[in-house]
């Protein structure tokens, strides 16, 4: 455990610096400018030009990345460029120092002698190396500096990916190991698994194996490598672009170094043989195809159509790969132990496939684990945080039951079936065991034995870490418990309320829950949490129950699935996909407006009781907070957003408005941001963010388009949120609380304002951008949000405006064109641009 001696300071990170502005480097440099640590860029110099030709570039192209690896586009200005020939006397002043150039071990060790003189005295010097060794890339290190020398690996895109590997030489300082610990998950949101020095250390040695696995078996039966994406993405609990589309984001090149890098350092492993290139991917690196930054590798794209490599024609095809039906039933089956005996059992070449890929990752997993990890928990951590697995290879394998799984892999390794005939070590196969992970932790091969957690402080900020199948998880003690709520708290002072709707949609018993939850603070507790177990915050409103709020997504966006379209058009699609749940429709044939007014009214009453319950109100937001979900958190006194939330009034996106207060509060906001002056400019800002339904791309986009308030605040590790929440509130009471009074006096743009965003409206309309019906939405968007049609600069209050809202909402659901919107929804799941 970290310590701090008199006289020595804590170890703080000022500035940083990255060397290498390749594809990690420049995303590690951006990563670090989110998480507000000044950054420094570092490249060879430009032959011709500026100097720093080659960073400017770098940093422009960052820019240009779907998803972003910036929070916001401004965050690339805070990147400071420089280079090795004019800049290097700037290393001493940095806490930090990131190594990322190219996997090359006479390159890094020609660059830590050119840079080793230029260090501060303080300065950790860290590799991103995927895999070399750390041990040989130290000894190219000064033997004095090697206490503070280590490896640090992020993942690809560094932003979304939350695994980063921790590896220490054997001279790295302890200290200097937990301190760098601390850095990696508070200010920068990462989880942080201790690797081994082993060649790829944990998740690329597992990850790569097991996609190594899925090739071989994929080509051993045939399967086409559209249909191994279908079904090796999320039905088996996978990211969606499951296995080859994964190695076309990555770089077939850069996988090929990894399994390059598999075959040279592990000559001895019961698996070496499969450690080689494929020659049709050898092919495609050679032509140049080498994935996603081509625009051809696995896949690529010829006009609409999306092609893939067939090895039967050795050439390409259109992708129309499916997962048989059967396949299908069995992998929706709930009860993992009965799954696997199906795939098992079944004779299906698709059911052997997939049967034959689990069976050889466990059996690898297995053998390999105390040469790399510390323990089970480790090995799946990393591949469910580094390679975006839902649970890892051992949670699978217990979930399955163990002693039955254990039994038919050693069944197949004796009939030759299995890629390794080594047996499974004799822990895996010990007739008491249910598995690897308990409440007393989780089996590490060293002691034979069960290790707990890390004991380190800064994991005392993070109450309910991510949790493992087989540990105990109970969240705090009930207050009260409704189907759709639960408030509850942790043994001290400050209520929390979370939703168990599904994706924590908002519906009168969640309304009435919240009310409740404020009342019952008010009464007996120093304030008020709203927080939810898991992401998302809330997708907003259930319009099968009310439809004060926004739009419900499908699913909730995962990080890989972001590599293939851009966060709007995600963003968009959630919205509008949203309108499945739009069972308001159900009212509207039954003819009951009066009801769904009343509905939009009592979403308006737990709005304002947010704003001005008598104890302060913390909204801990974390993922999807859209439409009424949005509202909530733009009620409450304070928001605590993890730095990946996405927040947006997306009503717009079937045919309504925001009624939640949202506009609102917008208006208010137009009005602070004034401070007096001309409101046009800032109502205009406002009302195209509803207008357009923007969704921010991170939690400071998200400040910056106004859902959040600069008294907000933005936390990098989502697991403490909860703490940091929970201290605001405990903040806000310290000072004497006391909720804002009511304005009574809010001066409106009015009707000069509306005419202004009406003329841009028709230029729209003329110009062929927006429908008849688009226009109308605008037209309401407008009035609402500008006060009506009054005179510019006239006193009105906040009831006002929610009149206004509810008024404008109901006209809209009462159209024939929005109704077709939701019924088209419902029935297609489709938009309709009517």
């Amino acid at each position: 455990m970290s310590s701090v001696s008199p006289g020595v300071s804590p170890f703080l990170v000022r500035k940083a610096a990255v060397l290498g502005a390749g594809v990690m480097g420049a995303q590690i440099a951006a990563h670090l400018v989110n998480a507000n640590v000044e950054a420094i860029l570092f490249e060879l110099p430009a032959k011709e030009g500026d100097p720093n030709g080659n960073v400017l570039k770098a940093v422009d192209n960052l820019r240009k990345l779907e998803p972003s690896p910036l929070a916001t586009p401004a965050r690339a200005g805070f990147i400071r460029p420089a280079n090795y020939e004019q800049h290097l006397d700037l290393l001493k002043d940095c806490d930090i120092v990131i190594e990322a150039i190219s996997e090359r071990m006479d390159w890094k060790s020609d660059l830590y002698k050119k840079v080793a003189p230029h260090l501060g005295p303080n300065t950790i010097f860290a590799s991103n190396t995927s895999g070399l060794s750390i041990n040989q890339l130290a000894g190219a290190f000064p033997a004095e500096l090697r206490h503070r020398f280590c490896g640090v690996h992020f993942f690809n895109p560094p932003r979304y990916m939350h695994l980063v590997e921790l590896i220490a030489c054997k001279e790295t300082d302890a200290v200097i190991l937990d301190d760098l610990e601390k850095f990696l998950v508070t200010t920068l949101g990462k989880g942080v698994i201790r690797a081994k020095d082993t060649p790829n250390f944990i998740a690329n040695r597992v990850g790569v194996f097991s996609m190594l696995a899925t090739i071989y078996h994929a080509e051993r039966l045939g399967i086409g490598f559209d249909t191994v994406d279908a079904l090796t993405g999320s039905l088996i609990g996978r990211p969606r672009s499951a296995t080859f589309r994964t190695a076309d984001v990555v770089g077939l090149d850069t996988f090929a170094h990894v399994v390059n890098t598999m075959k040279d350092t592990l000559p001895n492993d019961p698996w070496h043989k499969y450690y080689a290139v494929p020659a049709w991917l050898k092919t495609l690196i050679d032509q140049g195809a080498l994935g996603q930054k081509t625009k051809r590798g696995v896949y690529q794209k010829i006009g609409n159509d999306i092609q893939v490599i067939d090895l039967k024609q050795k050439n390409y095809r259109v992708s129309d790969g499916k997962a048989d039906e059967g396949m299908v039933e069995i992998l929706k089956n709930k009860n993992v132990a009965e799954r696997f005996a199906q795939l098992h059992a079944s004779s299906h070449p698709q059911a052997q496939f997939l049967w034959s890929i689990f069976r050889d990752s466990f059996h690898y997993c297995a053998v390999h684990m105390g040469d790399i990890a510390n323990n089970a928990r480790d090995v799946d951590f990393a591949i469910r945080w580094g390679f975006g697995w839902d649970i890892g290879p051992f949670e699978i394998w217990q979930a399955a039951g163990w002693q039955q799984v254990a039994q038919w892999i050693a069944e197949d390794i004796a009939a030759g079936k299995s890629m390794a005939d080594t047996q499974l070590p004799a822990w895996a196969t010990d007739t008491s065991r249910a598995g690897v992970h308990t409440p007393q932790g989780s089996f590490a091969p060293s002691t034979n034995g069960y290790q707990t957690r890390s004991t380190l402080p800064v994991y005392k900020r993070q109450p309910f870490p991510d949790k493992l199948l087989g540990e105990e998880r109970k969240y705090g003690e009930t207050i009260f418990e409704t189907d759709d709520v639960r408030c509850w708290h942790t043994g001290d002072d400050i209520a929390i309320v979370s939703f168990k709707s599904r994706m924590h949609a908002i519906g009168d018993d969640v309304l009435e829950g919240v009310q409740q939850a404020i009342e019952t603070a008010e009464k007996n507790y120093l304030g008020l949490v709203v927080w939810q177990t898991e992401p998302p915050f809330s997708v907003g409103a259930n319009l099968k129950k009310t439809p004060a709020g926004g739009a419900r997504p499908a699913s909730k966006p995962s990080a890989m699935g972001k590599l293939f379209k851009s966060f709007k058009k995600e963003a968009e699609s959630l919205a509008l996909k949203a309108a499945r749940q739009l069972g308001v429709a159900d009212q509207l044939m039954a003819g009951k407006l009066a009801e769904v007014e009343h509905l939009v009214e009592q979403f308006q009453v737990t709005t304002q009781a947010l704003k001005y319950s008598l104890t302060p109100t913390v909204a801990a937001v974390d993922g999807l907070a859209l439409g009424g979900g949005c509202e909530f958190v733009m009620h409450c006194d304070r928001a605590v957003a993890t730095h990946e939330s996405y927040i947006g009034l997306v009503e717009v996106g079937v045919g309504l408005l925001p009624a939640g207060g949202g506009c609102k509060e917008f208006a208010m906001r137009a009005v602070a941001d004034a401070k007096g002056g001309d409101l046009s400019a800032f109502i205009q800002k406002y009302f195209r963010s509803v207008a357009t339904a923007e969704v921010g791309r991170s939690a400071e986009h998200a400040r910056d388009i106004g859902y959040l308030r600069a008294t907000d605040k933005v936390v990098m590790n989502r697991f403490e949120l909860l703490e940091i929440a929970k201290a605001e509130v405990r903040a806000l009471a310290a000072a004497g609380y006391r909720p804002p009074l009511r304005q009574t006096a809010i001066p409106a743009a009015g009707r000069s304002a509306i005419a202004t965003i009406r003329t841009v409206l028709e230029n729209m309309l003329a110009g062929g951008h927006i429908s008849e019906h688009d226009h109308l939405i605008g037209r309401k968007v407008a009035t609402v949000i500008c006060g009506g049609d009054i005179e510019a600069g006239s006193l009105v209050d906040e009831q006002w405006y929610l009149d206004l809202e509810r008024q404008h909402f109901m006209e809209l659901l009462a159209t024939e064109k929005t109704q077709a919107r939701i019924e088209h929804m419902l029935k297609t799941g489709k938009p309709l641009r009517n």
